[in-house]
C-alpha cells in the first residue's frame, strides 16, 4: 500500500512545515503557560498581521516582514508587562487592535492588494506553502529550538520565580525579552500552518494536555512536543483526504487529544493512588503517594 499523500510536492512541503511547527510551538508555549501568558501568542498574531501586509506592500516575503514586526510588537508587550501598572492591559489591547487595523490598512495600500490576501495568513493554508516558505520556516524553527532548549534552565527559572532568578544573578530582563522575541518568531513560523488567529492554540493546547499526564518539566516538554507533532501531521493528512481547512483541523485534533488525555488522567491517577495504598504500603505507599510533588522538585532544582 503506497502512501498516496506523500506523492504530491505540495504535501511534502506541507508535512515538513507541519512537523517543524509541531515541534517549535509547544517548545515555546510551555514557558508561556508557566508564566500564565497563554494568550500572548494570540496578541503577537494580531501584531504580525501588520508585518504580513507590509510584505505585500513592499513586494517582499511576508514571512520575514512578519518576523520583524512581530518581534518589535513582542518586545513592546514585554516592556508593558514589566513596567505597566493598572493600565498595562489597556495598552496591550490597543497594541493588539492596532496590529489588526494596521494590517488591513496596509494590505489595501499594496498594489493589487485586498483583505482576501490575508486569509491564508489568518487561518493558515499549509498546502500552499512554497519552497521559499519552507526555507524560512526551517531557519526560524532552528532558531526557536536552539533558544528554547539551549536556555531551558534559565527560562524555567524566570518563569517560576523572577525574584529568585535575579538573586541568582540571571539577566532576567534580557531573558524575558529573548523569550518574547522567540515567541514572536514561533508565531510567524506557525502562521502558514494554522494561521495567526489559531496559532496560540497550538502553543498552548499540547502543553495543557501534557500537564495532565506528566509532572516533571522535562517530561512535560517532551510529551507536549510529541503531541504537537502528532496533531499537526495527522491534521494535515486528514485535511488532504477530506478537503477541509488544515489549520482548523489541526486545532480541533489538538483539542480532541486534550480531552482524551484529560479523560484518561483521572482513572490513571486513581490507579496510582490505589496502588500506593496496598498492603506493605508504608514502604511502597510512601514513594507512590509522594510522587506527585517530588516529581516537580528535580525539574525546579535542576533548572535553577
Amino acid at each position: 500500500m503506497t502512501l498516496e499523500f506523500l506523492e504530491p510536492a505540495f504535501m511534502q512541503r506541507a508535512l515538513l512545515a507541519a512537523l517543524l511547527v509541531g515541534i517549535a510551538a509547544p517548545a515555546v508555549g510551555i514557558y508561556l503557560v508557566q508564566r500564565r501568558q497563554a494568550i500572548m501568542g494570540d496578541g503577537i498574531g494580531h501584531v504580525a498581521l501588520t508585518g504580513v501586509a507590509l510584505g505585500f506592500l513592499l513586494n517582499t516575503s511576508p514571512v520575514w516582514t512578519a518576523v520583524l514586526v512581530a518581534a518589535v510588537g513582542a518586545v513592546a508587550m514585554e516592556l508593558i508587562r514589566s513596567y505597566g501598572r493598572t493600565r498595562g492591559d489597556l495598552a496591550l489591547a490597543m497594541l493588539f487592535y492596532g496590529g489588526m487595523a494596521g494590517g488591513v490598512l496596509l494590505i489595501n495600500l499594496a498594489p493589487n492588494g485586498s483583505t482576501a490576501n490575508l486569509t491564508t495568513y489568518l487561518f493558515g493554508s499549509v498546502t500552499t506553502v512554497s519552497d521559499s516558505d519552507v526555507v524560512a520556516i526551517v531557519w526560524l524553527s532552528v532558531f526557536v529550538l536552539l533558544v528554547t532548549l539551549g536556555l531551558r534552565r534559565q527560562f524555567f527559572a524566570i518563569c517560576q520565580d523572577e525574584e529568585f532568578a535575579k538573586v541568582t544573578g540571571l539577566p532576567v530582563r534580557s531573558l524575558n525579552l529573548l523569550l518574547a522575541v522567540t515567541a514572536a518568531v514561533t508565531v510567524t513560523v506557525a502562521m502558514r500552518v494554522v494561521g495567526l488567529l489559531l496559532v496560540s492554540a497550538l502553543m498552548v493546547i499540547p502543553v495543557a494536555a501534557a500537564q495532565q499526564a506528566t509532572r516533571a518539566f522535562a517530561a512535560t516538554l517532551a510529551v507536549a512536543v510529541a503531541m504537537g507533532v502528532l496533531t499537526t501531521l495527522s491534521g494535515t493528512v486528514f485535511s488532504y483526504y477530506v478537503d477541509v481547512p488544515p489549520g482548523a483541523t489541526i486545532v480541533l485534533f489538538a483539542l480532541g487529544l486534550f480531552l482524551l488525555v484529560t479523560a484518561l488522567a483521572v482513572p490513571l491517577a486513581r490507579l496510582r493512588s490505589g496502588a500506593a495504598g496496598k498492603p506493605g504500603g508504608r514502604t511502597g505507599g510512601g514513594p507512590g503517594g509522594a510522587a506527585a510533588e517530588p516529581a516537580r522538585a528535580p525539574a525546579g532544582g535542576g533548572s535553577r
